[in-house]
């Protein structure tokens, strides 16, 4: 590397332990949903097929996962797989199918994965999913089970108008069974039948690639939600971007609708 370089790296892990210890001295997001977009346009730009753009993609996740692991941001949800993306060329999904399936099954054999105690889940229409991944999904929760410090959700074959006519399905045939009362439904009511249950409601939504659309994502969750957006692609996404999110966040005054 020419001595600009080096001396670019320098200041730049200069920068990044100040902002670290910035973020790190103020209350971080309790959870962050993340539309990881921006792979095959990365693959493209780089000259490379737009298969090396979403294995690029798939080793990020795990570098996002231990970022927040070392700020104790306890929930993560990213958006892998949209209803919308079996519209692409067979091929390709076929590939990220199976990419998906390899990811889930390498995080639930990490042992950093299993150190934190990280509950993995995939959320999203488990119908539309291929056998093959379908294993993988229960590998990956099964062995994940128990745990709790941290929730890491990977939506797949997920669309959010979907998750809330799903949920107002459920809602509806329990109460036409009697089990649950109409006047007994509110808000928190449908929170109980999301995907998300389990988790809180994300407080910063992050897209990267320089898109500003939440393209279908937590649509009912992120009624609050702080959004951050980057135009760094998915692929290129740093840990000093990591950061310039949740400073971001932190900067903000939240008033939920007031």
């Amino acid at each position: 590397m020419n001595p600009l370089g080096l001396l670019t790296n320098a200041i730049y892990g200069i920068y990044e332990k100040r902002l670290e210890r910035e973020v790190s001295d103020k209350p971080v997001p309790k959870h962050i949903a993340i539309i990881m977009d921006g792979n095959r346009r990365y693959a493209r730009e780089q000259g490379l097929e737009p298969r090396e753009g979403h294995l690029a993609g798939k080793e990020k996740i795990k570098d996002v996962l231990d970022w927040c692991m070392e700020l104790g941001v306890r929930n993560l949800t990213v958006y892998a797989f949209s209803t919308e993306n079996f519209n692409r060329d067979p091929e390709e999904v076929s590939f990220l199918m199976e990419l998906i399936g390899e990811s889930l099954r390498e995080l639930a054999d990490d042992q950093r994965v299993h150190d934190n105690r990280v509950r993995l889940r995939a959320i999203g229409e488990r119908d539309l999913i291929p056998d093959e991944m379908l294993e993988a999904i229960v590998y990956a929760e099964e062995k994940t089970a128990d745990y709790g410090d941290y929730n890491f959700n990977m939506a797949i074959a997920y669309g959010g108008r979907q998750e809330i006519v799903n949920a107002v399905k459920e809602i509806s045939s329990r109460v036409n069974s009697g089990e649950l009362d109409i006047d007994d439904v509110d808000e928190e009511t449908i929170s109980k039948y999301l995907y998300t249950f389990e988790v809180p409601d994300p407080d910063l939504v992050l897209r990267t690639s320089g898109e500003f659309r939440v393209s279908n994502f937590l649509l009912w969750q992120l009624a609050y939600s702080e959004l951050y957006f980057t135009d760094v692609y998915w692929p290129s996404f740093r840990y000093i971007d990591y950061l310039r999110a949740v400073r971001s966040y932190q900067q903000r005054a939240r008033r939920f609708g007031t």
